[in-house]
């Protein structure tokens, strides 16, 4: 990555295999990759409950930005992308667990399928941090 841009992986270790990382911290801006409800292996933590997913997504989220010095009240933009509508309005419970300073704009859109298997959710964000950028 040019010097302008800093990988995210929150601390843990990431293979350069992947072409893709968990976020990209560009000045105070961090755009965190569309992430669905898995565990560190990759397994979906609550198949057929997208409440229940969405908060892990919200979990993966908070971990990013903490490592990054901010947290999901630095969240200015969310993307939701979903199989399914049922029970989708139980997303708004975990959204007011992580935004207790007022919500980011939204976008919803449903989709034929996702590439993780049982994947009901995955969310893309972008966060704006208060704090000043690495120098």
């Amino acid at each position: 990555m040019s010097d302008d841009r800093e990988a995210l992986h929150g601390g843990k270790p990431w293979s350069e295999k992947y072409t893709y990382v968990p976020a990209v911290r560009v000045g105070n801006t961090i755009h965190l990759s569309g992430t669905t409800g898995t565990d560190d292996n990759g397994v979906i933590t609550a198949p057929g409950d997208i409440e229940a997913q969405t908060r892990q997504i919200f979990r993966k989220f908070e971990a990013l930005l903490n490592a990054a010095g901010g947290s999901c009240d630095d969240i200015v933009a969310t993307t939701d992308y979903v199989t399914t509508t049922q029970n989708y309005h139980r997303t708004a419970r975990v959204r007011r667990e992580f935004f207790r300073k007022g919500f980011p704009a939204s976008t919803g859109v449903i989709v034929a399928g996702l590439l993780r298997k049982d994947a009901l959710i995955e969310i893309s964000a972008i966060a704006v941090l208060r704090a000043p950028a690495k120098s």
